[in-house]
């Protein structure tokens, strides 16, 4: 194999990432968006998704006990749309009770767009 077939294989050198991967369990090469190995089923951590600094359960409960006061949003970095929920109460509840659902299931993200930690 020559120099410009490995380049393009392992990514180095041509400023493009690399094409493929290999699983930190058995060895086994993949492409870098597989969830998981396919010869061991080993988690790829080149295909998570990063996390949140902020965990669910903290939101979640904030959420419910302050929910109209808008601090699960303060919580998580959305200070803005926080003092929108001050100044509406909540949306009259219904902006609180959506974001609380939101939190449960993990759809809810934090002020950069990552998802909370569970």
């Amino acid at each position: 194999m020559n120099e410009l077939q490995m380049n393009q294989n392992d990514g180095h050198g041509d400023g493009q990432p690399p094409n493929k991967v290999f699983c930190s369990e058995c060895g086994h090469g993949m492409s870098p968006k597989a969830p998981n190995c396919p010869s061991c089923g080993a988690p790829n951590s080149a295909a998570m998704e990063p996390v949140s600094q902020k965990s669910m359960v903290p939101a979640a409960l904030l959420c419910f006990f302050l929910g109209t006061f808008g601090i699960h949003r303060f919580y998580v970095g959305k200070i803005i749309t926080g003092i929108l929920m001050i100044l509406t109460l909540g949306g009259l509840g219904i902006w609180v009770l959506i974001n609380f659902v939101m939190i449960i299931v993990g759809s809810f993200r934090d002020k950069d767009g990552l998802p909370l930690r569970r």
